[in-house]
């Protein structure tokens, strides 16, 4: 059979290829959410740390001036302020380095989930195909990137300039003030720029996460025979399938036919259906179904009655309503009890036959209009 091309993968993808292509690492991912959500939890934090995290930096800036007069006669007292100097440094921004990291974590599991797959860092030799390149360069997935990245551009930039002009009266006064006002207000504004411009990064991640789950699911598609390849090997070939379950009827078919030979009667239609009864007359439990079947399997029930020497008796309504209302290896209904004891009786009277005894006169046993059934199984009406 041909390939079917990707233009005929209409169907969705089934639970079992979403789970395998998760195992090969491959899930729907968006690089533009995680981006936006570190980018706006870094400012907002230096927004919360903004006085205290200036102050320190200025503090921590304003010591590198400071020289005790010790440190110039011993070099490595230069080393350990230097290297204190580099500790506070960096207990400032470990509380940045927190919240970018964690939301980091969580962003980058909001789309496809959180996946380690140790598939996904195996070596792809399919890459280095040149073909393969090319498709990669000028295929959807190239063209949607590209408009991504001019959509970015675009709203950043046209952000920045709402901003720029906004804010151009403050920035050229911030000429005329005072040192530490003015850092605070370049502070301020520059804060207050960047987080817009950061809100901006996340508009593109919004539309960009629920396109990646499109993509992701629309590369995941399957075609017909994809499914029902795959349900071949979920559920097994059909034909051996069919072949087990045959297998399985015959070997329950011979187990009910080696329990003919316990039967005390076979009760017949004559040749479309036959019954195996056995009863147990020491008991009180009514007379129990060994076997039954029609057409061929009825001619085998015969047949190993024969074997057996298990007396055969024909009659017809009998042995359909016995078919058709008993299940192997229960006993019969109790609307039947009657003309079973009847057939019962006549065949253990045969066994007592003895010279100068006449025999029974063979039954003509009677069954409820409710157990007529025709050899369809339909109940046959007056």
């Amino acid at each position: 059979m041909a390939e079917e091309s990707s233009a005929e993968k209409t169907e969705e993808p089934t639970a079992r290829k979403l789970r395998n292509a998760r195992d090969e690492g491959q899930v729907a991912r968006s690089i533009e959410l995680p981006a936006a959500a570190v980018t706006i939890g870094a400012i907002l934090a230096l927004f919360m740390m903004g006085g205290y995290w200036l102050q320190q930096v200025a503090e921590i800036f304003a010591s590198g001036f400071k020289f005790d007069r010790k440190a110039l006669d011993n070099p490595d007292l230069m080393i350990t302020a230097f290297a204190h100097q580099l500790g506070e440094s960096f207990l400032l921004i470990v509380p940045v380095l927190l919240v970018t990291a964690v939301l980091a974590v969580l962003s980058s599991g909001a789309t496809g989930g959180y996946l380690f797959s140790l598939k996904s860092l195996a070596p792809k030799f399919s890459k280095l195909s040149l073909l393969s390149g090319f498709k990669r360069m000028f295929g959807t997935h190239a063209a949607v990137e590209l408009l991504k990245a001019i959509l970015k551009f675009t709203l950043v930039a046209s952000v920045l300039w709402a901003l720029v002009s906004r804010q151009m009266d403050q920035m050229l006064q911030l000429g005329q003030m005072a040192v530490e006002p003015a850092l605070a207000a370049a502070a301020w504004m520059i804060g207050e720029s960047a987080l817009w411009l950061s809100l901006s990064l996340l508009v593109i991640a919004l539309i960009d996460a629920p396109y990646q789950k499109y993509s992701f699911i629309k590369r995941m598609r399957m075609t017909k025979q994809e499914i029902k390849d795959e349900m071949k090997d979920m559920e097994g070939n059909p034909e051996i399938k069919q072949q087990i379950r045959q297998r399985q009827r015959e070997m329950a078919n011979n187990r009910m036919l080696e329990k003919v030979k316990d039967a005390d009667v076979v009760i017949t239609n004559p040749e479309h259906f036959a019954v195996a009864l056995s009863y147990d007359p020491t008991g009180d439990g009514a007379p129990i179904l060994l076997a039954k079947g029609t057409d061929h399997m009825a001619a085998r029930i015969r047949e190993e009655a024969q074997k057996h020497g298990v007396e055969m008796f024909a009659a017809p309504p009998l042995a359909r309503a016995l078919y058709f209302k008993t299940e192997l290896d229960h006993p019969v209904p109790e609307a039947l009890y009657l003309a079973v004891a009847q057939v019962i009786a006549y065949v253990f009277s045969l066994a007592d036959v003895r010279p100068g005894v006449a025999p029974m006169s063979k039954p003509n046993p009677k069954v409820p209009a409710s157990m007529q059934f025709d050899a369809d199984g339909r109940l046959m009406t007056s």
